[in-house]
């Protein structure tokens, strides 16, 4: 057995850092606003359920896609105006400079050491996997569309990504 010298300047460092930083400070995984969460999600799911049952509740083909249309509308401005920033952090606004020229801002949240200011995991999460899930069922949907020939909701999947 090597004994180890007792005078080593060496530390141990964990091959993982990122696990240990987490181990070490308390996770938030409590949903600080339940109602921003469900309204991220109310909306992207209803337009999901409006499609697929749409045949079945009406025979009209512009009411269903004009009620998608307005629940991702409405989704697009609680996404960008209201869930994003209270959720994750993120702000966006429009700038016009002295020659009249449009800049558009971002803005993340920068980490804090204050308590209130930190983002929820739990809520990260429920945003992240609402923002990228849903885009991804509309396409399977327009190939869905694609493939069993229904040229009138073949033109809806692209309208619905450009909503989301």
């Amino acid at each position: 057995m090597l004994q180890q010298d007792s005078n080593d300047d060496t530390e141990d460092v964990s091959l993982f850092d990122a696990e240990e930083e987490t181990t070490n400070r308390p996770r938030k995984s409590k949903i600080r606003h339940p109602v921003a969460s469900f309204f991220h999600l109310f909306f992207r799911v209803s337009a999901i359920v409006v499609y697929l049952l749409c045949e079945l509740l009406s025979s009209s083909f512009i009411t269903c896609m004009v009620t998608i249309i307005l629940l991702l509308s409405c989704d697009f401005w609680a996404v960008k105006n209201v869930t994003g920033r209270l959720m994750v952090g993120l702000r966006w606004w429009n700038h016009i400079d002295e020659d009249g020229k449009s800049h558009w801002v971002f803005e993340s949240r920068k980490e804090s050491s204050q308590e209130n200011k930190t983002v929820s995991e739990a809520e990260s999460r429920i945003f992240w996997l609402g923002l990228i899930a849903c885009p991804v069922l509309w396409v399977i949907f327009a190939f869905s569309a694609l493939f069993s020939f229904r040229v009138k909701w073949l033109e809806s999947g692209p309208v619905m990504l450009r909503n989301q």
